[in-house]
């Protein structure tokens, strides 16, 4: 598939360096998070990079749940086991669990769809920022830490009605935020369609770090360089000899 150049085997587990992790976030995602740059000194795997890395493995059920429960590091190793269980733990060699799945229902191993799904539901999650969260927070009247923004993958829940098509698409719905004092959840909601026909809906949920007050001036500053920085590199990209 389209991730073997974004990870690593080492003796039967899978690990991603700082530099494929980067290069997914910024190439597949258009995902800019400071924390999946290369030298970030709290670096860690985007959680996408993980989902996809999942589906590779496993195939794509009808029913799946992911909970993304630690941050993965620089080389760390990860053991996918070969089962074929309801229940999975991604774990490293020390039994800290990185990653929860759970699954129901029909199984698909189909190779281009999953990599149909997998390319768009990246692409959709990767655009969280700054398009679907700022919004979310000048409705709540809140803020994150401009200068340590604590934004965490929690989980993502899929559900189809069938697995009988070969390619899908995520079409984006109404998110909505909870707020409960200095913490606030965002849900993410989502379609997936095949052609015009919708299959199925999941949703992608947010942990974020919040306090009060909402400043539009501090926060379009934030966006600004964000996307300039994103703008510059994927600028660059374009240029380069193929």
């Amino acid at each position: 598939m389209f991730l073997k150049g974004f990870y690593c085997i080492h003796d039967g587990s899978v690990s991603v360096f700082a530099e494929q992790a980067s290069m997914f976030a910024k190439e597949v995602a258009h995902d800019f998070n400071p924390l999946h740059d290369v030298d970030a000194k709290r670096f860690c795997v985007p959680g996408d990079l993980l989902f996809s890395l999942a589906l590779e493995k496993y195939g794509l059920s009808q029913n799946m749940h992911f909970i993304f429960s630690g941050m993965v590091g620089h080389g760390v190793l990860l053991n996918l086991p070969n089962t074929d269980a309801e229940r999975i733990d991604v774990s490293d060699n020390q039994g800290k669990t990185y990653l929860q799945i759970e699954r129901s229902g029909g199984l698909s191993r189909d190779s281009a769809l999953i990599e149909s799904f997998t390319r768009d539901y990246v692409a959709f999650s990767g655009q969280n920022f700054p398009y679907v969260l700022v919004p979310l927070l000048a409705k709540e009247n809140v803020m994150f830490s401009l200068t340590r923004p604590l934004v965490i993958y929690e989980s993502m829940t899929l559900s189809f009605d069938h697995l009988d098509f070969r390619q899908a698409s995520v079409e984006m719905m109404e998110p909505k935020m909870e707020v409960n004092g200095k913490r606030a959840s965002a849900f993410l909601h989502f379609q997936i369609k095949t052609g015009e026909n919708v299959v199925g809906a999941g949703f992608k949920k947010l942990a974020i770090s919040v306090q009060g007050g909402y400043e539009s001036g501090p926060m379009q500053a934030f966006v600004d360089d964000y996307l300039a920085r994103k703008n510059g590199y994927l600028g660059n990209l374009a240029v380069l000899p193929q």
